[in-house]
């Protein structure tokens, strides 16, 4: 089985981001990237398939010189393969990065397609079934459990209230969710043997936007709290100042 893990790279959720100086993307100085955590779960799915029959996993990532770390991280974790579409700033339109996803797939065989349900960097949830539907292919999202049996995927989702069991036959795009598995770490073994695997770098055409950053800003800083009182006692002017300065009440 060809499994085929579309992987971004991100800030790490720990690092404190600054706006460049173009207002549009942030300050990449001192910023430390990872492989998007909800990708983890989707890489992780991957392997296990892979461990549990025969197959091959390879991975692709969107962007400039340094996504080659994220993808050699895959490597080490366990992938066959690592496909880079080299870009030279970030795809930050997720129709735009699901279509090249599209076209670098055209010439690779695949039977499952897995990525995480969402980028933590922008959260838009949108480059899964955007991917699908441009490779006409059924998408089942938000995955907390997996199972390929006979050219047909079985999976559990979270709905509101419960879970939902949906089938599709191969092949299909998932989109990986907390709760899948728990994702594995690189063993030095694998450290070193990614190191001496090569990843095949590929360019191609972007094609037009259809979203674009107009200007990023920074939240407005939480104003101090205020201690009106201990006790009963503060409860009168609490309310007060819920009523006339916060205007809640």
């Amino acid at each position: 089985m060809n499994l085929v893990v579309c992987i971004s790279q991100v800030p790490d959720t720990a690092a404190r981001v600054k706006i460049g100086s173009d207002e549009k993307h942030i300050d990449e100085q001192d910023v430390t990237y990872v492989v998007n955590p909800y990708d983890e779960y989707a890489v992780e799915a991957a392997l296990q398939l892979k461990e549990a029959g025969e197959g091959t996993v390879t991975a692709v990532g969107i962007g400039p010189d340094r996504v080659s770390q994220a993808l050699r991280n895959c490597l080490a974790l366990g992938c066959d393969d690592a496909v880079h579409i080299m870009t030279s700033e970030p795809v930050d339109d997720p129709l735009q990065q699901a279509n090249l996803y599209a076209a670098a797939l055209q010439e690779r065989p695949y039977d499952l397609i897995l990525t995480g349900k969402q980028s933590v960097d922008d959260d838009t949830q949108a480059q899964g079934p955007m991917l699908a539907t441009l490779l006409d292919l059924p998408c089942l999202t938000e995955v907390v459990s997996l199972e390929v049996t006979d050219g047909v995927v079985t999976i559990t989702r979270e709905v509101e209230g419960g879970k939902q069991s949906v089938s599709a036959d191969l092949p299909a795009v998932i989109t990986a969710q907390k709760g899948l598995n728990e994702p594995r770490y690189a063993s030095l073994k694998g450290i070193m043997a990614a190191k001496k695997k090569e990843i095949a770098v590929i360019e191609l055409d972007q094609g037009e936007a259809t979203v674009e950053i107009d200007k990023l800003i920074l939240p407005p800083t939480r104003p101090e709290g205020r201690i009106v009182g201990k006790g009963s006692e503060a409860v009168p002017e609490l309310v007060r100042l819920l009523e006339e300065e916060a205007k809640i009440l």
